[in-house]
C-alpha cells in the first residue's frame, strides 16, 4: 500500500536471470521507449519507487538475479548479483571467514534495493553503517542509443566519477547487475542491552553513539525509558556462540496478528488511549526480558552480555524462512494476512541538533503523557548512527536516524489517536531540524523540498540525464521526489491525515491550532484536531 493508495500497474513483468538477459531486455524497452522499473524479490520500500509511469509499464525483476559471482579471500571482496539477499551475502561470506561489518538488521533486503534506497545499520566508526560506502565496484545496465544496441552495461569503480551517483540511485540510472563489496575478517562481538531513565537521553546520545562501535538506542517516550546497546567486537577467542532472532522478524501465528489488529482498530475508534499504553508497556517488558530476540546458544537467553559470531548476531528476518504452511504464520506486516498496517517516518538529523531535536520530543510527552504510546507497540523510536557518505544522495553528515513506525487506518479519512503529537515529530525532525529524508521509508510530505538538502544532487541529476536521457527509469514520482516536478504533496480532502499535505515550514505547528496545511487556504477535511477526536 503506497502513501497515496494508489494502485501501481505494469504491463508485464520479465525476470531476466544474466546480466546479458538484463541488457535484452533493458534494449527492447528503450527501442520501444517503454517506460522501466526494478522490482526486488520482497519489495520493502514504502514510496513508489517501484511504479513505472501509466499503465504500460515494464517491471524488470532481479528475482534470479540471485547468484554469487566471486569471492576473493585475499583481497576480501565478494562479487554478487543485485537481487542476492542480505541473509545470502552474510551466511556466504561467513563460510569462507569474511563478514559484512555494517548493515541493515532485517536481511530480507536485497543488495540492489538496499543501495537504490541507502540503507543502512547503525556506526559512527570506520567509514559509517551505510552498505553502498563499502561498495568497490559495480556494473549498471543502462539505456544507449541506436549506435550501442540500446542498451550497454556499465561497469564503474571507486576510480570512477559516476560511482557516487550509483551507489544511491532510486534506481533511476538504470539497472543494476553486479556489485563487489569490500568485507572484513570475521569477527565477532558482544551485545548488551540496558534500559535507563531518559532523562539525561539527549546529553547521552552523541557520545554513546561514538563510544560503541554497533551503538544503537530505543526509546520510549511514554515510559520515559531508553534501552541502550552497548555493542562491541571482542577478540576472535572470547567463548560464546550467540544468536539474534529478533522478535518482531520472526512467524507469527496469523490469527494472532488479527487478534492484535482487531484490538487496535477497536482501541482507535474509542479513542481508548489507557489501552493503548497497557499493551505498550506489556510490549515492551516482554522485548525487554526476552533481551530482543537475542540467545547465548542459539536456543536459549540466560545472561548478558551475548557473545557471539558478526553472520549470527547482525542481522535476522526468521519470519521469510517460515514454512509455507498455508500462512497460518507469517510476517507481521504481510499484506495477505490481516496483520499490521503502518505508517513509518524515518529521517536522519545532524547529531549537533540530536540533544535539541530529544528535548522538543520530550516536551510534547510531558503536554501529552498517552501520546507515545501508540508507537510503543511498534517498539518505539529506533535511534541508529550514520556517517557522512561520498554518495551524492546519501548521508550529508555524521547523524541520527530516528526510525518511527506506527498505526495507519484502512479507512484514509480517519484520524488517528494522537495524530497531532506524532505529526509534530515529523514536522520537527524533518523541517525545524533540517533531517534527511529516508529514500525507501515516509510519507510524502518528508521528500518536500528534501533535494535542495543535498550539495551534491546537480551532479547526481548530471548523471542521471547521461544515462537515461529519455527519463525510461524514472517515473513523475521520481521526479518529484528529485525536485524536477512540483506535486510531492497532494492536495485533496483529508490529505493532512495521511502525510499527503502539510504546514508552511515558516509556521511550525502548534498542536492546538495549527491544522498541517498551508496558511490561508482551507482543506475541507484535512485537519486533524485530535483532542476534539474530529477531522
Amino acid at each position: 500500500m503506497f502513501p497515496d493508495r494508489s494502485i501501481c500497474k505494469a504491463s508485464q513483468v520479465l525476470y531476466p536471470t544474466s546480466e546479458q538477459e538484463l541488457v535484452s531486455v533493458v534494449a527492447s524497452a528503450t527501442r520501444n521507449k517503454t517506460k522501466m522499473k526494478v522490482a526486488t524479490r520482497y519489495s520493502h520500500s514504502i514510496p513508489k519507487l517501484v511504479c513505472p509511469e501509466g499503465e504500460n509499464g515494464l517491471l524488470i525483476s532481479t528475482k534470479y538475479l540471485n547468484k554469487i559471482a566471486k569471492v576473493d579471500v585475499e583481497a576480501r571482496t565478494m562479487t554478487v548479483e543485485s537481487g542476492v539477499t542480505m541473509k545470502q551475502l552474510i551466511n556466504e561470506a561467513a563460510k569462507v571467514g569474511l563478514a559484512l561489518p555494517y548493515a541493515p538488521y532485517w536481511w530480507g533486503l536485497t543488495i540492489g534495493g538496499l543501495m537504490g534506497t541507502g540503507a543502512h545499520g547503525s556506526t559512527l566508526w570506520g567509514k559509517g553503517s551505510s552498505v553502498h560506502d563499502y561498495v568497490v565496484e559495480l556494473r549498471i545496465v543502462r539505456a544507449a542509443g541506436p549506435e550501442e544496441g540500446y542498451a550497454k552495461a556499465e561497469s564503474l569503480n571507486e576510480q570512477h566519477e559516476d560511482l557516487n551517483a550509483a551507489k544511491v540511485s532510486l534506481g533511476v540510472l538504470g539497472v543494476i547487475s553486479q556489485v563487489t563489496l569490500k568485507l572484513e575478517p570475521l569477527f565477532k562481538r558482544s551485545i548488551t542491552y540496558v534500559a535507563k531513565n531518559d532523562s539525561d537521553l539527549g546529553d547521552q546520545v552523541a557520545a554513546f553513539g561514538h563510544a560503541h562501535e554497533f551503538a544503537d538506542i530505543t526509546w520510549y517516550p511514554s515510559q520515559r525509558k531508553a534501552v541502550y546497546r552497548v555493542d562491541d567486537r571482542v577478540p576472535f577467542n572470547t567463548s560464546g556462540n550467540g544468536l539474534y532472532d529478533f522478535i518482531p522478524f520472526r512467524p507469527t501465528p496469523s490469527l494472532e496478528l488479527a487478534i492484535l489488529r482487531t484490538t487496535e482498530d477497536l482501541q482507535e475508534s474509542t479513542g481508548d488511549a489507557d489501552g493503548k499504553c497497557i499493551g505498550s508497556k506489556t510490549t515492551t517488558n516482554t522485548l525487554i526480558t526476552a533481551a530482543y530476540g537475542l540467545t547465548n546458544n542459539g536456543i536459549i537467553f540466560t545472561v548478558y552480555p551475548v557473545i557471539g559470531f558478526q553472520n549470527r548476531l547482525q542481522a535476522s528476518g526468521s519470519c521469510l524462512d517460515s514454512l509455507q504452511d498455508a500462512k497460518i504464520t507469517a510476517c507481521a506486516w504481510d499484506s495477505r494476512v490481516k496483520g499490521e498496517f503502518f505508517h513509518q517516518t524515518t529521517f536522519s538529523i545532524s547529531l549537533s541538533v540530536a540533544k535539541k531535536f530529544i528535548e522538543d520530543v520530550q516536551k510534547l510527552v510531558q503536554l501529552e503523557p498517552k501520546g507515545f504510546c501508540g508507537i510503543e507497540l511498534y517498539n518505539g523510536i529506533l535511534m541508529r548512527y550514520v556517517k557522512a557518505s561520498s554518495a551524492y544522495l546519501g548521508k550529508q553528515e555524521d547523524a541520527l536516524d530516528i526510525d518511527i513506525t506506527y498505526y495507519r487506518s484502512k479507512d484514509p479519512m480517519t484520524p488517528r489517536l494522537y495524530e497531532d503529537i506524532l505529526e509534530e515529530v515529523e514536522q520537527l525532525g524533518i523541517f525545524k531540524y533540517g533531517g534527511l529524508p529516508h529514500w525507501g521509508k515516509n510519507r510524502n510530505l518528508a521528500f518536500e523540498g528534501a533535494i535542495k538538502k543535498y550539495k551534491n544532487a546537480g551532479r547526481f541529476l548530471r548523471v542521471k540525464e547521461k544515462y537515461d536521457l529519455q527519463g525510461l527509469f524514472s517515473s513523475t514520482w521520481t521526479d518529484q521526489m528529485l525536485g524536477l516536478k512540483d506535486g510531492v504533496t497532494i492536495l485533496k480532502d483529508g490529505c493532512a491525515l495521511e502525510g499527503l499535505c502539510i504546514c508552511s515550514q515558516d509556521s511550525h505547528c502548534n498542536p492546538s491550532k495549527d491544522y498541517y496545511c498551508k496558511p490561508g487556504k482551507v482543506y475541507k477535511e484535512a485537519r486533524v484536531c485530535t483532542h476534539l477526536k474530529s477531522k
